[in-house]
């Protein structure tokens, strides 16, 4: 027990149910006076995620459009199988999968207090992400459904986090999302679920392997964006003039490539480097990516607003784990503001890679009576934009759409 909490042990590592600062989303909330009454409304989904490096499971129960709640949320790092690599290796993240996936699942369904026969479908990440992993995953997902005779549902894993708020806040579309992870960085008008257009994207990497690749090049800790984060504080953001990439262009694209190569070319100009190169190098690479995310967003979100439709939808949804950044967060409050936006960002445990998420963008989709055949594939690329809603007659997710 930790502090009157339940934890569950696998292979020697503690892993953690419901943090405190989630059980008020276990309650009940008002719903949305605009809300659309859907065919299916109280559903209890298990959800699985194993796209990357977090093993995790969840039960979520939807009330109703908006109205959702977490009744278990179970994650399992492995940061430290990693941390020697500086990075995820596939083959290790897969073989953590296996350990650790079912001892995971039961420990969820134990902390809901329910059984399997009491679920209504099974939703898993069926893609982006490390295929090894995925397809882990995604067999789990396929014998309960098939031992248990449960509907499946097939979850793209950024539908996960574009729809995160809707559980957390009980927020509908439209709105306006940026989602910035490790792995994606992009600009979407989430029309409703399953139905996303795509504003931008990065050309090259994502923001949150730019926090990740300068760490590993300034010889910091893994993973790299929050050693980052902590070094800026006490850094001079003027030192170092980055490039800020993209700004001014009407496409609201995002390149960060070009960022990392001044910040490699700057460090190796003042060889060998001291504690206060470092801050002050990581303060100023840290203060050119809010300076051009901030330009991206304001792009976006003249778009937005260009469509009369949304002028009465003011929301910017900030999702992903590099939303954790407290200098980003800060920035996303000052250009909401300034545009006249209401901001959401879902809690810290909420924003990385988890299961809830999974387990409530499965309820949407099952709400709609959008399910799964038992050959649905596991997909290394899943674009969000290219998301077709599958059903029982007309199973266009069993496709592999490609990237």
């Amino acid at each position: 027990m930790l502090g009157g909490v339940r934890t569950v042990t696998c292979h020697g590592r503690t892993l953690m149910p419901i943090p405190p600062d989630l059980r008020k989303y276990s309650q009940a909330r008002r719903r949305p006076a605009n809300q659309k009454l859907l065919e299916m409304t109280h559903l209890t989904l298990l959800g699985i995620e194993t796209s990357c490096d977090e093993t995790a499971a969840a039960v979520v129960k939807r009330r109703g459009p908006g109205d959702g709640a977490i009744l278990a949320n179970i994650v399992r790092s492995q940061l430290e199988e990693h941390r020697d690599y500086g990075g995820v290796v596939p083959e290790i993240a897969a073989r953590a999968h296996v350990d650790c996936l079912d001892h995971i699942i039961a420990a969820a369904l134990d902390e809901a207090g329910i059984k399997f026969h009491d679920l209504d479908g099974v939703a898993v990440t069926a893609g982006p992400g490390l295929i090894g992993g995925l397809m882990v995953g995604l067999i789990s997902a396929k014998a309960i459904s098939s031992v248990h005779k449960k509907p499946l549902i097939a979850v793209n894993h950024l539908e996960g986090h574009a729809l995160t708020v809707g559980l957390t806040e009980g927020l509908e579309p439209p709105y306006l999302l940026l989602l910035i992870t490790g792995g994606h960085t992009q600009l979407l008008i989430i029309h409703a679920a399953g139905d996303y257009e795509r504003l931008g994207t990065t050309v090259d990497d994502a923001i949150g392997e730019a926090f990740d690749k300068t760490a590993k090049l300034l010889g910091l800790g893994y993973p790299g964006g929050p050693e980052v984060e902590l070094k800026a504080r006490d850094g001079n953001p003027d030192r170092f003039k980055f490039p800020r990439p993209m700004i001014g262009r009407e496409k609201p694209d995002f390149s960060f490539s070009g960022l990392k190569t001044a910040l490699r070319q700057a460090a190796q100009r003042i060889e060998p480097l001291s504690e206060s190169d470092i801050a002050d190098l990581c303060a100023s690479f840290e203060a050119a990516v809010i300076a051009t995310v901030g330009d991206r967003l304001d792009k976006a979100i003249a778009q937005y607003t260009s469509n009369n439709s949304f002028q009465e939808s003011r929301h910017l949804v900030i999702a992903g784990g590099v939303a954790a950044n407290k200098a980003l967060r800060e920035a996303f409050e000052v250009t909401a503001e300034k545009a006249g936006f209401q901001l959401h960002i879902p809690p810290p445990a909420l924003c990385t890679d988890n299961a809830a998420m999974i387990a409530w963008a499965g309820s949407e989709r099952l709400a709609r009576g959008w399910t799964d055949p038992l050959d649905v594939p596991a997909r290394a690329r899943w674009p969000l934009e290219r998301l077709t809603p599958s059903s029982t007659k007309d199973n266009h997710q069993a496709k592999d759409i490609g990237q």
